[in-house]
């Protein structure tokens, strides 16, 4: 029995620290599906119903709205409360016109940020990497672990606009000096900045950016930094940036 637990749930201590849920409040907490995201950056669905958006007082009410698909993840009822939630996803509450897109604070937590209806029907997918296939097309592996397969040319570490739930491209941001980005990772997360000179390496160090704040100037990983948009991000961000 001990083995079939392990399997559904996770250790409270050993979840990331992100989560917002007390280490010492339970031995066990739910454990994600294998789904989009990786563990360490994600959040299961039960956390997200129950601890986050608090529309459940226990597990097994967060359990019943899930199982009834009273919850959406870019635009699809999710009917499993271990799918695991991540970065740039849309949760939407139909019943309470309610609808949040997840981003990282400046502490690397995720967050539900309240968004507009407008800003609802798409999201945005970083490419990982690219195959071409059959054809000539390409297909784009994106950061939320879905693939697309597209005709235009892009570059990993464009950053492709994708309709929800229909997972079509119909605009990307290209990863070039003067566009916006948000840190995603590093002691800048969080933090929105210019790009200003994207530097790559001839070896087997990673590229890196230099970005630009109101604070100054700073250098970071380039897998670090999302462009959102050319001039200003195309979407909206906490704290009005």
């Amino acid at each position: 029995m001990a083995k079939m637990g392990s399997r559904k749930h996770l250790k409270r201590y050993k979840s990331p620290a992100h989560w917002p849920i007390h280490p010492k409040e339970d031995k066990w907490t739910v454990k994600p599906s294998a789904g989009p995201h990786a563990i360490e950056e994600s959040l299961p669905l039960l956390i997200v119903v129950r601890d986050i958006l608090k529309v459940a007082d226990n597990s097994r009410e967060a359990k019943i709205i899930i199982n009834n698909g009273d919850i959406l993840v870019d635009g699809r009822a999710r009917k499993d409360y271990k799918y695991p939630v991540g970065f740039m996803d849309v949760i939407e509450l139909p019943k309470s016109e309610k609808v949040y897109r997840v981003l990282p604070d400046h502490k690397g937590r995720l967050i539900l940020h309240p968004i507009s209806e407008k800003n609802r029907e798409f999201k945005l997918c970083r490419v990982t990497d690219k195959t071409i296939i059959k054809g000539g097309k390409t297909q784009l592996n994106l950061h939320d672990g879905r693939n697309c397969i597209v005709e235009k040319q892009y570059s990993t570490g464009d950053v492709v606009v994708v309709e929800i739930p229909e997972q079509k491209v119909t605009d990307h941001i290209k990863f070039e000096s003067g566009t916006v980005g948000l840190i995603i990772g590093g002691k800048h997360i969080g933090e929105l900045g210019k790009v200003k000179q994207i530097n790559i390496t001839q070896s087997s160090k990673p590229n890196t950016v230099e970005v630009e704040t109101d604070e100054g100037i700073f250098l970071t990983l380039a897998d670090y930094v999302f462009v959102l948009g050319k001039e200003e991000p195309v979407i909206s961000l906490p704290g009005g940036k």
